[in-house]
């Protein structure tokens, strides 16, 4: 299928309701502040300008990594998809309350291949960015509100790319305030979400979140159609190995407290507490 015709088919796709955007398969809470009492703090970064090179230094105890293992280079953190199950990622183990993250990275190519990029909350707050290494001409990025996955076309939109983002390494940044969301690729921004137009604001993520970087298989065939679809087709685990490199992240958390607890069951960043 053509790049055009392939586009054609992502777009359409995304006006299905039955479509979930598949990234979620990827995210998680432990613990749902809304829906218990118990949940911990969260840790938080609180400064400026932290930045992690993984071409000179690995994750460290900065970062989990969880279902598989990264392996370091001069191209930085290199995170391969060599068979069933393997989902390489990166979770920080500190959060932002609104902020900025900032990575290098080279998607991965391969039909059914998806190389992300995501905030995501105790609540379920998420910030996507989505590559799919089958397209070389467009990049996706999304957003919800407490893992609501309504009117799933609205918020999910894809843009064009300067150079196929699976060749060379591109700068995808995110700025995240409690009135905008921002997304950039390459110091250029794509878009913009005011926190009106997400719902008047309920469905706006806002809640203090962790970064996840990864690369997984979308288009495995135990996944739903719509999602191996969305991936742009089954992937052939024999072409493989499918890898996805990331030279460095920089993050800064606008508020600059040691932990952030939710003051209650609201889900509003009005009720999370800065524990200085």
């Amino acid at each position: 299928m053509s790049q055009t015709a392939s586009m054609s088919l992502l777009l359409s796709l995304s006006l299905l309701p039955a479509l979930i955007s598949p990234i979620l398969a990827q995210t998680w809470t432990n613990c749902n502040p809304l829906n218990q009492t118990n949940c911990p703090s969260d840790t938080a970064l609180g400064i400026s300008n932290a930045t992690y090179n993984f071409v000179t230094s690995s994750a460290g105890s900065t970062w989990n990594t969880t279902n598989g293992n990264l392996v370091y280079g001069t191209q930085g953190a290199e995170f391969t998809i060599n068979k069933k199950g393997d989902a390489p990622t990166i979770q920080s183990n500190f959060y932002i309350f609104f902020g900025e993250v900032e990575v290098w990275m080279k998607a991965a190519p391969g039909q059914g291949v998806v190389s992300t990029i995501v905030l995501e909350s105790d609540d379920l707050d998420e910030i996507d960015l989505e590559i799919i290494g089958s397209n070389t001409t467009h990049i996706e990025n999304n957003y919800y509100g407490k893992g609501n996955t309504t009117d799933e076309a609205a918020k999910a939109k894809w843009y064009p790319t300067t150079g196929a983002p699976q060749d060379s390494f591109h700068n995808y940044t995110t700025r995240w305030t409690n009135e905008t969301l921002e997304w950039y690729v390459d110091g250029s921004i794509v878009r913009t979400l005011a926190y009106a137009d997400a719902v008047g604001g309920k469905n706006y993520p806002q809640t203090p979140m962790n970064v996840r970087i990864g690369v997984w298989a979308a288009g495995d065939p135990s996944n739903n159609n719509y999602t191996v679809k969305w991936a742009g087709g089954e992937i052939d685990y024999s072409k493989g190995p499918y890898k996805m490199y990331v030279q460095s992240a920089r993050i800064t958390d606008y508020s600059t407290g040691a932990e952030y607890k939710y003051g209650d069951k609201t889900g509003t960043w009005q009720s999370i507490d800065i524990v200085a």
